[in-house]
């Protein structure tokens, strides 16, 4: 294959990338708390940038609730535990709630919307939602990783010692459970960063904290939605 054939098939591979919704947010996710971690809150360009960014990105979200209410009322896969079904279903509505309730905070800070306080609680109700969306993640990371472990002890019982590393089922795992162990670490900063955004810890959770979470938790979120053979490069 050519150089020329190579980045063809690269830049295919980025358009295909950017060319989804879910990417282009979190790219401005990223912009958003590189800028709030610069700003450290105070008046400024980096500010101003965080402001317009945050407010960009929810157009990218409207009807986004959507996803996660057809998650919500779908079957869950045979085979789960009932907890975990149970947390599953809470993150759904959890996150669902959050999606809806922030196309009323877009509303307020245009102006579409005029009722100014109430605007600012449903923002507070709306990232208290994401944030117990965020926790249920961590506790179904936890719980699949814990599943993952003893289905891997079980299955290096049944293989020599020198063959795991070769069997495709055993190789399979570990990937699944890298990219859980990764989506755990995602939703643990998440819940930092939500922490941070309502002030619940304004001493310990600065604008600088925030936005540094944010940002790794930003960045996280564009790596897992590479395309396939990109990604597996970047690993």
């Amino acid at each position: 294959m050519s150089s020329l054939d190579v980045t063809r098939a690269e830049l295919a591979l980025l358009v295909l990338y950017l060319n989804k919704a879910e990417a282009r947010d979190k790219i401005c996710r990223a912009i958003q708390y590189g800028s709030k971690f610069v700003s450290n809150g105070q008046a400024g360009t980096a500010q101003n940038v965080d402001k317009s960014t945050s407010l960009a990105r929810k157009v990218f979200r409207l009807f986004k609730f959507v996803n996660d209410l057809h998650a919500l009322i779908s079957p869950p896969d045979q085979g789960t535990p009932l907890p975990l079904i149970l947390v599953g279903k809470s993150k759904n509505a959890l996150l669902s709630t959050f999606l809806f309730l922030d196309q009323i905070v877009w509303a307020g800070r245009t102006g579409i919307y005029k009722n100014k306080e109430r605007a600012e609680l449903i923002s507070r109700i709306s990232l208290f939602c994401w944030m117990g969306s965020s926790a249920c993640t961590t506790l179904i990371e936890l719980a699949e990783l814990g599943r993952l472990y003893n289905s891997m002890k079980k299955l290096e019982k049944e293989l020599k010692a020198d063959d795991k590393h070769k069997n495709p089922q055993y190789l399979a795992k570990i990937q699944k459970s890298n990219e859980r162990l990764l989506s755990l670490i995602k939703a643990s900063m998440d819940m930092v960063v939500a922490v941070g955004l309502l002030q619940l810890a304004p001493k310990k959770v600065t604008p600088r904290v925030t936005g540094g979470f944010g940002f790794i938790s930003s960045l996280i979120s564009c790596y897992q939605l590479l395309p396939a053979p990109a990604k597996s490069k970047a690993a």
